[in-house]
């Protein structure tokens, strides 16, 4: 008889087997290995046949995730017993969770068993070995053991052993971002983000992931221009590495040079020009500028023309049958050469040659026939004149009869024409709803005999019902107005001028003009705040569009005598035209349109135009330029200051902060510049920071910096701007010299409290192009910093920008604000002082009275052989960089006085002038400044 038998002290947990097998006894101890037992006979006679044990699941390697316990577990058949061992030792019995089962297909008995590890049992382990558990199972074959099973606690640490850095790299160029993650346990698996989107290289082959979690970047093309982070994670924890910045920068190249200009001097040597520009490709993303000159200038020899001129006469020809003789010339003394004009003038000439002695005979009969013709075709031409006549007058009596108003009708309605309405207090262009305000509605009033002027919308072009009847003088007072709808052209007339027929026929000439620009008429929109006009005449004016710096002055006399015309000012806005800016050009004014162009001026105008050209270093470093634009949009040189010749058809006058020019033809003008090597230029910058309106209803609040160019039409169109934005301006705006040196504009935000406050910035920075300023081609330009606040109780922000050229100045905002308070609107008044009028007609729009300004120019015009004439005065003014333009004027010394009136506009006091006029000697001038001015 065989029998098996074990034993176990359930404290303990040793165990005994006692086989016996025929008088011997084996018998084992927790202590001995199983392998070492003593050798068993190889078979026993009596004992069923079984094989080992053989494992269906055996415990896998397990991680302690802070303090939950792991679970192992194996299952054997066929199995009589199984137990855990772990590090060399039993496992109490009580700590195992064992299961019995059969297996239904070879009928042997599965046993499973399941240990629970906790983290104490792991940590009290010594030694350099890890914690490890076996599973160990039984049958009458022997005995089977499993693959040992580690477990281990599970980490990972903070930091990364190394982070990736951000840089800038060349279009194309292959990039290496490192990363090495922290130290974990298990190791742990590394993830890169774009922009917060995980890269996946089977999809984007661009990309490539090496072994030691590194981020290549095969060709780096402009989209890969991002934020970079690794992420780095275990079944711990997930750690972000700091974010990299990636930067894919385009280094500028050069477009093909342009055809050489035309040679700028018609006559003689000249200069010419071509340009190229930065575009091929253009630099992006601090990308470098290209590197030489953007022009070429080379001298240029243009050919004079010669006019050509008559040779002596001939000697007269034999006398001929018809008592004539001739003689000629010929137009070659010289010759008209390279484009000269040809001789005026006739080749032949003839004469009797016999004093009129010479008879030619008529045959018999010949001359009754003659004097018959001459009599009939005589009868003819006086039937032919009735006849015309007859027509004009016919045409001339219904002409009137349509257009001439009975007075006793006028009487009737109160003196107003069947199609004139009374104008309301709400309306006060009744006749066309586009007609300009009426500028001399300070007039004062007329009596005598009345009439009345209407144009309307289906009038005829020019009609003109007036009444002249002695029955009106009763009547109120009246003025006289016409109006030209189809080219906003008007007139107003006092009504006792005594104008004559001729006179009055004159103002249809006022349409003409409008004609003549209906391109302007058509194209050019007049918005509120960027537009002005006024009616002038021969009193002249001056045209101002407050808080803008520009004006227009029509000096007395400009006009000719008797007419009137409806001149305008606008500034263009730069979303609606072209710029003049070309190449390495910059716009340095707002782009104006005087008009109406086509006018007829008997002496220059001043058009005065803010500027942003940084012009206080010693030496020029601008070669600035102003342009005008022809009527098919293209832009087109009028003068470069400093290469002015006679044939230059105006004159810039260049100061700190704007320019005035002198011109004779109305038209869209804008001012431009670029550098003049070796030193670079510099544009005035305005920085000018924004912000939502209080109150603030949500966490979200935005700070919206802008840079615009340090001139007060720049400003205030920002204004209005952020003013329908509902936006309010923080601080006056800072001034920033920004230079021609190919670096962007660098905006950065500082010390933000991070308890409450949290920028939105993924990036260290953010940049403007330099281009992008430079040109001027985009306006306005700003950069908006988007932060959120913790709750809606923050109401205190504190912070400090930055904003700088790289390699370049800068300016510091030191912003401490609170959100919810309401702050008042800023409108800070340009440069140049308060408000001007808009408009001012006749002497009330000049500081100098008409009666000094006469004795002045009649003092200075003619020239001096001491020199204290006109061209002193130029030099003690300031006005002297190119004389020759104002002795080719029939007043010089007016020309002068109208640059000067225009300069002192805000400040137009007798002083300056009367110093200057005092340091030439003109005494007698100074008596007549004395008693009629108020120096």
């Amino acid at each position: 008889m065989h029998s098996v038998r074990m034993q176990r002290d359930q404290g303990l947990g040793p165990v005994v087997l006692l086989l016996l097998f025929g008088g011997y006894v084996v018998s084992g101890t927790e202590s001995s290995d199983y392998s070492d037992a003593e050798v068993l006979p190889d078979s026993f006679p009596s004992a069923p046949a079984e094989p080992l044990p053989e494992f269906l699941m055996e415990p896998e390697d397990a991680f302690i995730v802070k303090n939950r316990p792991v679970q192992l577990r194996c299952r054997a058949s066929p199995a009589t017993q199984i137990y855990f061992k772990c590090n060399g030792e039993w496992v109490n019995q009580n700590d195992h969770i064992p299961k019995e089962s059969l297996d239904q297909v070879t009928g042997l008995v599965v046993r499973e068993v399941d240990i629970s590890v906790s983290r104490t049992q792991v940590e009290e382990l010594f030694g350099l070995e890890d914690y490890w558990c076996q599973c160990v199972a039984w049958s009458s074959a022997g005995t089977t053991k499993s693959n040992r099973a580690y477990v281990r606690i599970a980490y990972l640490r903070k930091n990364f052993e190394q982070e990736p850095l951000g840089r800038e790299v060349r279009l194309e160029q292959e990039v290496l971002l490192q990363c090495r993650p922290p130290e974990g346990m298990p190791v742990a698996e590394v993830d890169w983000l774009k922009n917060e989107d995980v890269i996946d290289p089977s999809q984007d082959p661009n990309f490539l992931i090496t072994i030691d979690h590194d981020l290549i970047i095969k060709q780096a093309r402009l989209s890969d221009t991002a934020n970079y982070t690794c992420v780095a994670r275990n079944v711990v924890a997930k750690r972000r590495s700091s974010t990299a910045t990636l930067i894919v920068y385009v280094s500028g190249g050069w477009s093909s040079w342009t055809e050489w200009s035309e040679c700028n001097a018609q006559c003689g040597r000249g200069w010419q020009r071509r340009t190229r520009s930065c575009t091929n490709p253009t630099p992006l993303n601090g990308g470098a500028f290209c590197e030489g000159q953007p022009f070429q200038r080379v001298t240029c020899t243009t050919l004079c023309p010669v006019d050509g001129g008559w040779t002596e006469w001939a000697k007269w020809s034999a006398c001929g049958t018809e008592c004539t003789h001739w003689r000629s010339r010929e137009c070659q003394a010289p010759p008209p050469r390279n484009g000269g004009k040809h001789c005026s003038g006739s080749m032949m000439e003839s004469k009797n040659c016999t004093e009129g002695l010479c008879a030619r005979t008529l045959a018999p009969g010949m001359g009754v026939a003659v004097y018959a013709g001459l009599v009939v075709a005589l009868l003819l031409c006086v039937i032919l004149a009735l006849c015309v006549g007859g027509l004009a007058y016919r045409r001339r009596r219904r002409h009137l009869h349509g257009d001439i108003t009975d007075s006793s009708s006028a009487l009737t309605n109160a003196f107003h024409p069947g199609n004139y309405k009374p104008p309301r207090q709400d309306h006060p262009h009744p006749l066309h709803p586009s007609v300009p305000p009426d500028l001399t509605a300070t007039a004062g009033a007329f009596r005598g005999p009345r009439f009345s002027l209407q144009h309307g919308v289906i009038d005829s072009p020019h009609k003109i019902p007036m009444t002249t009847s002695p029955l009106l003088d009763p009547l109120p007072s009246l003025k006289i107005k016409v109006y030209n709808s189809s080219t906003l052209s008007s007139v107003e007339l006092p009504v006792d001028m005594s104008l004559g027929d001729g006179e009055i026929l004159s103002l249809k000439s006022v349409g003409t003009v409008g004609r003549e620009r209906e391109y302007h008429s058509h194209t050019l929109s007049r918005e509120p705040g960027l537009s002005t006009s006024a009616t002038l005449g021969s009193l002249g004016g001056r045209l101002t569009i407050p808080n803008t710096g520009v004006s227009l002055l029509v000096p007395p006399g400009t006009i000719p005598q008797g007419k009137f015309y409806e001149m305008y000012l606008i500034i263009n806005k730069w979303e609606k035209t072209t710029l003049p800016s070309e190449g390495s050009q910059t716009v340095l004014s707002p782009v104006v349109s005087c008009g109406p162009s086509g006018m007829l001026l008997n002496r220059p105008v001043v058009l005065t135009l803010p500027h942003c050209a940084q012009l206080d270093t010693p030496t020029p470093d601008w070669t600035i330029t102003l342009k005008t634009q022809t009527h098919q949009g293209s832009w087109e040189e009028v003068l470069t200051v400093g290469e002015e010749t006679l044939s230059s058809p105006c004159y810039l006058q260049l100061e700190e902060e704007c320019c005035h020019v002198l011109m004779e033809q109305l038209g869209t003008y804008g001012l431009v510049g670029q550098s003049c090597p070796p030193q670079p230029a510099c544009k005035r910058l305005q920085l000018a920071l924004f912000a939502p309106r209080a109150p603030c209803l949500s966490l979200d609040f935005s700070l919206r910096i802008y840079c615009i160019h340090d001139t007060p039409h720049a400003l205030k169109e920002v204004l209005d701007l952020e003013r329908s934005l509902g936006g309010v301006l923080l601080e006056d705006p800072k001034p920033l010299l920004f230079k021609d040196s190919y670096h962007n504009l660098r905006l950065s935000i500082h010390d933000i409290p991070h308890t409450h406050w949290r920028s939105k910035l993924l990036a260290k920075y953010q940049e403007i192009p330099f281009y992008h300023i430079w040109s001027g081609s985009q306006r306005p330009l700003h950069c908006t910093f988007s932060l959120e606040r913790g709750s809606l109780a923050v109401s205190q922000l504190t912070c400090k920008i930055c904003v700088r050229q790289v390699e370049g100045e800068g300016q510091i905002f030191q912003l401490h604000t609170d959100i919810q308070e309401t702050l008042p609107p800023h409108s800070p008044l340009p440069s140049g002082g308060a408000c001007l009028p808009s408009s001012q007609v006749g002497p009330y729009a000049f500081r100098l009275p008409d009666s000094i300004r006469q004795k002045i120019c009649a003092s200075l015009d003619a020239p001096s052989a001491r020199g204290c004439d006109w061209r002193l005065l130029a030099r003690s003014l300031g006005f002297d960089r190119y004389l020759n333009y104002f002795a080719t004027k029939p007043s010089p010394t007016g020309v002068l006085l109208d640059l000067w009136e225009a300069c002192h506009q805000g400040d137009a006091d007798l002083v300056s002038l009367a110093t200057a006029l005092e340091e030439m000697g003109k005494s007698e001038v100074l008596v007549v400044m004395t008693t009629d001015g108020d120096c």
